[in-house]
């Protein structure tokens, strides 16, 4: 877009002019008076010249009127343009135009001056807490440039700032960190860090109007070694419970079976004795193996096999197994999902089984004719398949899904656990809760379509 035309005359010239053409027609006749009136000469030259002074000074009086406030104005802009916000105009009266323009513009260099500072105050907040944070922050201009860097990241690459800052992510072999994924975690050597699991998080953010790219990057090493070191802790302690719980009695009981065969005579029932002990063995043995079995299939389910199934089939198919009472299904609309039906088929059977177990009678005479439902639903582009019983509901929701705690006499305490762990292997969840309306658990399976 053209500049504007300049104008031939600045503001204060034309006020200037203004001012002599609104004051030339008194003058002139006011010298006319003179001229031709029947005066002498020297009244003439020296009521003239103070009629020419007076009009010129007032002239230039009224020119300076203007040009002042406008140059006390220019100059209060020009000290907030260049970050000097204690310039103050004084006679700031509001009760006139030109002084509440003044009065404006000192509010507004207050406010500006609030401004920056809260602004330096949360600069200097974030320098603190870039610096005390234990993570490595990079962020990299649009040619891959490096323009900041806290303390965790200068430990990391194992050279200070003023060394690193300005150079190109390749020299810095950051190089894999601005592509991929922005979100994951690798296995890679640090000069500082050393080899170790790292997580990193790659967001954008602009300056100046263009893009940057912000790298955050943590060690991951030690909290997951944490983790496994409190699961190895809880998984011993599940299995020397239930180790325990068998090899005390086998112990026992094969100590008195010893005792009882060195005896001599042996007591008459002695062969009923050493039955019975040999039986108790052969049941811990087997409640031993089953443990075992049940731990195996936990850790070593396979990753599903998803392929298109229809939903409305599958779970007709898993109502029909149930005998030992009614289980309504209420059919939701037609839906097709890549899942693996197997698996699927397996969670559903689970809790199915458990809901009809915790139904009041379940199996009985007399029992009602209808304790348990299965259904689905599709919202959000997510299928929610639920299964909702009658029962006394959940007593102990805390340790619902933790391994190998059951209620049940014969319960192995896996199942709710390989059920939420199927679920989530579709990128889904699994939830149970108790009725809001009435007695009972209902179960809801959530897996994206």
């Amino acid at each position: 877009m053209p500049p504007p035309p300049k104008s031939r005359l600045a503001h204060e010239n034309r006020v200037f002019l203004y001012t002599l053409l609104a004051g030339l027609p008194a003058v002139l006749f006011a010298m006319g008076v003179l001229i031709w009136g029947d005066y002498e000469p020297k009244v003439q030259w020296t009521l003239g010249l103070l009629i020419v002074g007076f009009w010129l000074g007032y002239g230039f009086a009224t020119r300076e009127l203007v040009v002042r406030p406008l140059q006390t104005m220019a100059n209060l802009l020009t000290a907030l343009r260049e970050g000097d916000f204690s310039t103050r105009a004084r006679g700031a009266n509001r009760d006139e135009p030109l002084g509440d323009v003044m009065a404006e513009i000192n509010l507004l260099g207050g406010v500006l001056q609030e401004q920056r500072l809260g602004a330096l105050e949360a600069t200097a907040l974030l320098r603190t807490v870039m610096e005390e944070i234990d993570v490595a922050i990079f962020a990299f201009d649009g040619h891959n440039t490096l323009r900041l860097v806290n303390r965790a990241g200068q430990e990391l690459l194992a050279q200070p700032a003023e060394r690193i800052l300005g150079r190109e992510a390749a020299e810095l072999d950051l190089t894999d960190c601005l592509t991929g994924d922005a979100s994951r975690v690798v296995n890679r050597n640090f000069p500082g860090g050393g080899s170790a699991r790292w997580g990193m998080r790659r967001t954008m953010f602009r300056e100046g109007g263009l893009p940057h790219s912000l790298i955050v990057i943590g060690d991951l090493s030690q909290p997951l070694r944490e983790e496994e070191l409190k699961a190895w802790q809880r998984l011993v302690r599940v299995i020397g419970h239930e180790l325990n719980n068998s090899l005390a009695p086998i112990k026992s009981i094969a100590g008195s079976l010893t005792t009882m065969l060195k005896r001599t005579p042996k007591a008459p029932d002695w062969e009923e004795d050493m039955i019975g002990g040999l039986e108790i063995i052969e049941s811990r043995a087997e409640g031993l193996n089953k443990f075992m079995q049940s731990y195996a299939r936990l850790a070593k389910l396979p990753p599903p096999t998803k392929l298109p199934i229809e939903i409305a089939p599958l779970l007709r198919r898993v109502v029909s197994l149930e005998t030992r009472t009614q289980v309504r299904l209420d059919e939701g609309p037609a839906v097709v999902a890549n899942l693996d039906a197997a698996q699927l088929e397996q969670v559903v059977i689970n809790l199915v089984k458990n809901a009809v177990e915790a139904a009041p009678d379940a199996g009985q005479p007399g029992a009602p004719t209808c304790c348990v439902r299965v259904g689905w639903t599709v919202a959000a582009n997510r299928l929610e398949i639920f299964i909702e019983d009658d029962g006394p509901g959940i007593a102990n929701p805390q340790n619902l899904f933790v391994p190998f705690f059951t209620t049940k006499p014969s319960g192995s305490g896996i199942g709710l656990v390989l059920c939420r762990q199927i679920a989530e292997n579709h990128g889904g969840s699994l939830t149970l809760e108790n009725r809001p309306d009435a007695s009972g658990c209902i179960a809801r399976i959530r897996l994206p379509l």
